[in-house]
């Protein structure tokens, strides 16, 4: 098993948020396809594809909804 590299989901402005949904997105793809050499492969198809794009900004989305509900939207 790995290292822990998420202690929290805790952020202290929506811009950490937000660099923190990249990063759970990141990480998705590195532990779904951890050799390093294909995915460097398959970034040179999907940098190409519009609609590839577009899925990778709503996977964004989805964990910067999770983000704000954890930092309960910043309010407080």
């Amino acid at each position: 098993m790995s290292e822990p590299w998420l202690p929290s989901l805790r952020t202290a402005t929506p811009q950490e948020g937000y660099d923190l949904a990249v990063k759970l997105s990141r990480m998705a793809v590195k532990m779904t396809q951890p050799d390093a050499d294909m995915r460097s492969q398959l970034r040179a198809v999907y940098e190409q594809d519009a609609s590839a794009l577009i899925a990778v900004s709503a996977v964004v989305a989805t964990h910067f909804q999770t983000v704000a509900r954890a930092n309960n939207y910043w309010l407080d």
